[in-house]
């Protein structure tokens, strides 16, 4: 008995240590490791990731807090669960209540803000986060619907759907679903996001989907026959490439509407890399202008493709050679959108800061309007999925 104890006691042993060795030789984790310690340092207040001058509940910074906990939960180094602790207890009160949201407006970008939740309530059980969570689900029960049935972007776009909002509601709405056992029928309603969505946005002679669809047909930036914004955004199809990946953790694997994303997922996938620069690795801020006056490659909406390759080949939905696609790009990505500065942190370069359509000032949509957007380094918006893309590519 003592000599069969022993031997399990080493197989035990030896297994912890090819599992620390695995982590220590994986180029992936460094890779999550450089920029996720890099963020901390240029921004010490997670708060400040967007660049703003005061707190305010959004989707970026809840996506850079997704994925330092993401990372906490592969190295256990508590300083990522401090820094997302800190920023968790000034935004989340005792009572569920959330600094500076405000459910009445109805912007589903605010409903993205809260996914981290999810995840540090595994770790944390504080019932403060379960509240929370419970309170930005509400708002999905009456923000505004098109007539068809899939949410508007904002209250303040009237009749839109936009890529981007995938994102922000869908993957959040069906974890919500799966954990906290809401009526399984409302999976229907996630699912109907994306069909529709897919059907209202596809351009059926590239592949692509266009940034936005107006159901009025009354913005000026709409075709008044197709109800389409006039141009494919990078960063849109981004947003919506890992919406898809990420809804399947939760959607049940009998839904019949779970066929029809892979498909969607598949197609979209293929047709983005007829647009990559193969140098690069990267894509360009108007994908299917390669190479025109003034277009440049564009470091958020190719780590968010890359994101979305290495977990849908991963999980089976797209093909094993994606895997390779997957790591290749990332490899050429970190030699063309990487760089260390004086202090030896990390930046990201190449990421447009925003882009949009309609608001004021006006957003027209035009191809001019896409290149003319200020890029910057260090944009939450790709350093969250460049973390969490690395985090999935360790795992291949």
């Amino acid at each position: 008995m003592r000599l069969a104890t022993t031997i399990a006691a080493l197989a035990i042993c030896a297994t912890v240590s090819l599992t620390a060795s695995a982590k220590k030789d994986n180029k992936y984790i460094d890779w999550a490791e450089k920029v996720a310690q890099s963020e901390m340092k240029h921004n010490p207040e997670l708060w400040r990731a967007d660049f703003v001058k005061k707190p305010k509940w959004d989707y970026t910074q809840g996506l850079v807090a997704l994925a330092i906990t993401e990372m906490y939960k592969t190295t256990k180094d508590t300083a990522y669960l401090n820094y997302v602790t800190e920023f968790k207890d000034f935004f989340v009160k005792e009572d569920g209540s959330i600094e500076t949201y405000k459910l009445e407006t109805y912007n589903i970008d605010r409903v993205n803000g809260g996914k981290f939740l999810f995840a540090l309530y595994d770790i944390t059980k504080e019932e403060k986060l379960m509240k929370a969570i419970c309170l930005l689900r509400k708002q999905l029960d009456t923000h505004p619907r098109m007539k068809c049935g899939v949410f508007w972007h904002k209250k303040i776009y009237p009749e839109q759907v936009w890529l981007d909002g995938l994102y922000m509601g869908a993957p959040f709405y069906a974890q919500f679903i799966k954990r906290c056992n809401e009526d399984k029928a409302k999976f229907d309603d996630v699912a109907k996001q994306f069909v529709l969505a897919d059907s209202l946005t596809l351009d059926k002679a590239t592949g692509l989907n266009w940034h936005a669809y107006d159901d009025a047909r009354q913005q000026p930036w709409t075709d008044k026959v197709t109800g389409h914004s006039p141009n494919f955004w990078g960063r849109s199809m981004g947003w919506y490439m890992m919406a898809m990946v990420d809804v399947l953790d939760y959607l049940p694997k009998s839904h019949p509407s779970r066929k029809t994303i892979i498909a969607n997922l598949n197609r979209l996938s293929n047709a983005l890399l007829k647009y990559q620069d193969k140098e690069s690795g990267l894509w360009y801020q108007v994908p299917n202008f390669p190479g025109r006056e003034g277009n440049y490659l564009e470091s958020s909406c190719s780590i968010m493709f890359i994101y979305a390759f290495a977990k849908g080949a991963r999980k089976g939905y797209l093909p094993k050679e994606f895997k390779t696609i997957a790591k290749e790009s990332f490899d050429k990505f970190t030699k063309s959108a990487t760089i260390t500065n004086a202090d030896g942190t990390t930046s990201i370069t190449k990421a447009c800061g925003v882009a949009g359509l309609g608001g004021t000032p006006y957003r027209s949509g035009t191809y001019e309007y896409y290149i003319g957007e200020k890029q910057r380094n260090d944009d939450p918006k790709v350093v969250g999925p460049f973390i969490l893309a690395a985090l999935e590519l360790s795992k291949l």
